[in-house]
Order: structure tokens, then C-alpha cells, then sequence
């Protein structure tokens, strides 16, 4: 059994300043690789891809309704 995560609910500036600079070196970035790599949880993520999407950070490549997977340029 697997044990529950105690991953981030709020945002802080550390971890902000670390998402902002660390997806710019990933391929491909989704909800899971965000979760799995800055230990937030997976509410914060999607609302961090949102942001850096309207901010043109990264771009959407495909999406449905179970995953979105976004592109750095």
C-alpha cells in the first residue's frame, strides 16, 4: 500500500521561482511530471500551467479530457 504524499498546497516563492525556471528544460510537461518533480499537488499544477500558458511560457499540444500536455518552445 502505498503511503499518501505530503505535497504542497500553497504555492510559496521557492517554488514558484523553481517551476518558472525549471519548465523551460522539459520536453513535454504535464500535471504528473509537475507533481512527480516539485512535490505540489495536482490542483496547484494545473492552475501553474494555466498561468505559465497565458504568460506564453509554454503551449499547448494536446488535450482532452483526462491529460494536457504542454510544450516548452
Amino acid at each position: 500500500v502505498k503511503d499518501k504524499a505530503q505535497h504542497a498546497v500553497i504555492l510559496d516563492k521557492a517554488t514558484s521561482d523553481r517551476l518558472q525556471k525549471e519548465v523551460q528544460s522539459y520536453r513535454l510537461v504535464t500535471v504528473a511530471t509537475l507533481v512527480d518533480r516539485l512535490k505540489i499537488n495536482g490542483s496547484l499544477a494545473r492552475r501553474s500551467l494555466a498561468e505559465l500558458e497565458e504568460q506564453g511560457q509554454i503551449k499547448k499540444v494536446v488535450s482532452h479530457s483526462k491529460c494536457i500536455v504542454y510544450s516548452a518552445f
